[in-house]
């Protein structure tokens, strides 16, 4: 029997396995231009995402791991995934809704983050849809899953356009009152996954102010400007141009781990163009667009290089920049923030692109 490979050298069989009673699995999406996102329907993760280099060479883009066995038990258990309920950080793991207190258990530091000890990053969603270009996968988050009210049906499909933009949509609907902010938490390196520093990338982003955060990287509630502090990138900056600097808030996270905030001009419909990144190396340049209010920054401050992942690569220190569209941080306990709550009777739609372009 022929062993099947995807262009980002992934042997397909090795994302088969039954996990909670489910089966997983890597799905392939092309279009036309000869790109290819791989996605597996464990944590909706995106596996590799092959776009074309300045020199006409295919590139990986996102960091991840060659097999199921290896996302199961990594030490970085959110590469490409749907982080949910929540995404991001709930203060102490605590929140009130309706006059009822819920308690999360807390995953980081003192605070609950991403959905709790098994978010929807660590869940196996069921494929409806797969075509060669879209797949639509769903779960169904039982009512006081993770510590959070009702049930809550939520579908994400995933398109890669012939433009090479890959599109999330986001839906979901729930029978009780609950909360929900959800993202995609991929770690982009677009000089190819492996490569050891992002620091050279060059990012724009479109907004004018960020939350600052305490120690424990909850924000103290009310914005900042970025203007005259090494957050600005309203203007395009490498990315590693100011990451050392003597500031606080770089100090908290060791580099960037903020919320910033989406200026709302010249929206289409609601949906905001974020801002752009892009490797001197490649020539891949990422822009970005979404219909949430913020974009959280991270740029691969906690990793580690302990382990190999694909291609045999090792991801130290700062080999990653995620983007994460988003309600805000702690949105619950900040009545000031755009609502995460969802009632009966309404519907979560959410929408981001990221467009790759030379």
């Amino acid at each position: 029997m022929n062993k099947m490979y995807s262009k980002s050298g992934l042997l397909v069989e090795a994302f088969d396995k039954i996990v909670d009673g489910k089966q997983t699995g890597l799905y392939t999406l092309t279009n036309e231009a000869g790109s290819e996102v791989t996605i597996t329907n464990y944590g909706a993760k995106i596996v590799s995402l092959m776009v074309p280099a300045k020199d006409g060479r295919l590139i990986d883009v996102v960091l991840g791991h060659p097999s199921i066995d290896e996302y199961l038990t990594s030490e970085e258990p959110y590469f490409g995934a749907v982080c949910g309920r929540t995404a991001n950080r709930i203060a102490g793991g605590r929140f009130c809704l309706d006059g009822v207190e819920y308690k999360l258990a807390v995953n980081n530091g003192p605070n609950s983050l991403h959905g709790g000890l098994k978010g929807f990053n660590a869940v196996v969603w069921d494929v409806k849809n797969v075509s060669s270009q879209s797949i639509e996968l769903f779960y169904l988050s039982p009512d006081g899953e993770e510590g959070f009210p009702g049930n809550l049906s939520v579908t994400i499909t995933y398109i890669l356009t012939e433009d090479n933009a890959l599109e999330m949509h986001y839906r979901a609907t729930t029978d009780k009152t609950t909360i929900l902010n959800l993202t995609n938490h991929s770690y982009f390196n677009l000089s190819g996954e492996g490569d050891p520093y992002i620091g050279d990338h060059i990012l724009l982003l479109n907004a004018d102010e960020y939350l600052p955060t305490d120690a424990t990287a909850i924000p103290y509630g009310d914005p900042a400007p970025v203007i005259g502090t090494p957050m600005d990138f309203t203007k395009p900056q490498e990315i590693g141009s100011r990451i050392n600097d003597d500031f606080e808030q770089l100090h908290f996270g060791k580099g960037y781990d903020h919320t910033y905030i989406i200026n709302k001009i010249d929206s289409d419909k609601g949906y905001h163009y974020a801002g752009y990144c892009q490797s001197p190396k490649t020539g891949i340049k990422m822009e970005m667009y979404t219909t949430e209010p913020g974009l959280q920054l991270y740029t691969g401050n906690w990793m580690t290089g302990r382990f190999t992942a694909k291609n045999g690569h090792c991801y130290p220190e700062r080999s990653a920049v995620c983007f994460e569209t988003q309600h805000f941080p702690d949105s619950i306990n900040k009545p000031s923030y755009p609502s995460v709550v969802l009632h009966p009777g309404e519907e979560f739609n959410s929408r981001t692109t990221y467009k790759f372009t030379l």
